[in-house]
């Protein structure tokens, strides 16, 4: 399959998803998958603005750039924090090149094994609600049509989450927004029972939720909840399971 084909495969997809009561944890998961898949990029992760511009990290295509996203939140330096002050693209940079920039950043992306970083704004007019960050091993300098393929899935996201919320009210996106990543808090925890009880990693521990979750018509936010509620639960994956009402 060539690019552009991959390409728009990947738009078809992700607009299929965004239907009434979509799962917007999912919907962000499988773009940061999409990324890697499309771009000249090793891995992907997604940032977002909570209530009072607190920055949280909301999907990852791995555990290790969850990781080195909240390194970036503490260190209070990086890409993604550049990109959020100026509502501007931070694309093709060194990290070996940007250690008086990003001191601490740049040694954490390169004990990482990651050469290149890149971060694309999410933007609705003038408001800024996160980014997405790009990171490759081998130094990889991504063309105009890398760029705006990146821009596109961030826009994406943007409309993912700007979806959750009622018509042109503030309070409600901010609430919204809430709730997302408090659901974010709550699948982390049952992706850490789910490993404990299985026997499995991180990774592939949420595999098996958001299979499950597929599989029985479940929102992953409701089955991570059943999940912490009932550890015992974690064994019952990928079988038959009682439905209960989320919170």
């Amino acid at each position: 399959m060539t690019m552009d084909a991959l390409l728009a495969r990947t738009m078809v997809e992700l607009a299929d998803t965004l239907v009434a009561d979509f799962d917007v944890v999912d919907l962000l998961t499988l773009l940061t998958t999409r990324c890697v898949d499309l771009l000249e990029v090793d891995e992907a992760g997604l940032l977002i603005a909570g209530v009072g511009g607190d920055l949280r990290t909301m999907a990852s295509s791995s555990d290790r750039v969850r990781l080195l996203d909240l390194f970036q939140l503490q260190a209070e330096e990086g890409p993604c924090l550049d990109c959020l002050g100026t509502g501007e693209q931070i694309v093709n940079r060194d990290m070996a090149e940007d250690v008086d920039r990003w001191p601490r950043f740049a040694a954490e992306a390169r004990a990482a094994g990651f050469s290149t970083v890149h971060a694309i704004p999410m933007r609705l007019r003038g408001t800024m609600l996160g980014a997405l960050n790009l990171f490759s091993r081998r130094r990889v300098v991504l063309e105009e049509n890398d760029i705006l393929a990146a821009q596109a899935l961030a826009d994406i996201a943007t409309i993912a989450i700007l979806q959750t919320r009622a018509a042109e009210e503030a309070q409600t996106l901010a609430q919204q927004l809430s709730d997302v990543l408090n659901s974010r808090i709550i699948i982390e925890q049952a992706k850490g029972v789910v490993a404990e009880r299985r026997q499995l990693s991180i990774a592939d521990a949420f595999d098996l939720l958001r299979r499950h979750a597929r599989n029985h018509n479940l929102r992953l936010a409701v089955l991570a909840q059943q999940v912490t509620d009932d550890t015992a639960l974690a064994d019952t994956l990928e079988r038959e399971m009682p439905r209960r009402s989320g919170r």
